[in-house]
């Protein structure tokens, strides 16, 4: 897929494509040894393989996970992260007990664990507005809990293959587990939400807030402004995964991963089989 005069952009036909394939995968639980096309030229033509890969899935989005993307893997969008949907039959919610996570590392997919925290609207975002600073966002009414991304992908490589490939594959997510909230989250300061990792007892990551780049208000706008680009404006009650707070950490079918949010509580989460 070329960028250069005179070239044409690649049809939907071929990025319908592309989106059959990574959907085919996650209903039958198995892998892909390959990305299944031309990995697309940038990330507004990732996004359009998104949106087709969640018009053939059969499930309602209720929210998005935000990842950040490294300077040197950026496109010519400027975007410092991107976005992947959740779907509303991968929402589980924390009971205290171990929540099973359905990953494709036994197909030999790509599987991980991300300590997440994780805001809901409280409000509808103005349909007209495509660009927020971190301030207004914190101005639009949100609440804050603590969470689990479940990233995981049919495609083994995928973030090694990049953030085109990681858009074009609901951004490599599989699911959330939602936990607690977190009272009054914008009158806290954020190096005091701490967070650790822990698979099978052994401590995999520490961080918290701060090691979102920016914080949790830059992640918001971006998922704001980034959703109205794409004509997806976000509604009262969407979820937002503001992004990993220790680190994305593999995790195989049968292990247990414990994460611990300092003062704001824990979740338990064991991986099984998707499919």
């Amino acid at each position: 897929m070329s960028n250069h005069p005179g070239s044409q952009p690649p049809a939907d036909t071929e990025l319908d494509d592309i989106a059959r394939h990574f959907v085919e995968a996650r209903r039958e639980g198995s892998s892909l040894p390959d990305f299944p096309g031309t990995i697309p030229d940038d990330l507004v033509t990732a996004y359009r393989v998104q949106d087709l890969a969640i018009g053939r899935w059969d499930d309602d989005v209720v929210g998005w996970k935000v990842g950040y993307i490294a300077a040197e893997r950026r496109d010519v969008s400027g975007d410092d992260r991107l976005l992947g949907p959740i779907f509303k039959r991968n929402l589980w919610n924390a009971t205290g007990a171990i929540v099973d996570i359905p990953v494709f590392s036994a197909a030999g997919g790509f599987a991980a664990v991300e300590a997440e925290y994780v805001l809901q609207l409280d409000a509808d975002a103005p349909t007209d507005k495509l660009d927020w600073t971190p301030e207004e966002a914190e101005a639009l009414p949100a609440r804050l809990f603590i969470g689990v991304e479940v990233a995981s992908s049919p495609l083994a490589t995928i973030n090694i293959l990049g953030p085109r490939v990681v858009v074009s594959d609901f951004g490599n997510n599989n699911g959330l587990v939602l936990g607690a909230e977190i009272p009054d989250w914008t009158q806290r300061d954020e190096p005091d939400l701490r967070a650790e990792t822990e698979i099978d007892g052994v401590v995999v990551g520490t961080g918290g807030a701060t090691h979102l780049p920016g914080g949790l208000r830059a992640a918001y706008a971006f998922a704001l402004s980034r959703s109205a680009k794409r004509g997806r404006p976000l509604k009262k009650g969407d979820l937002i995964a503001t992004g990993n707070a220790t680190g994305i950490h593999d995790i195989n079918v049968g292990q247990q991963a414990l994460i611990r949010f300092a003062g704001c509580g824990d979740i338990s989460c064991r991986a099984v089989a998707a499919g």
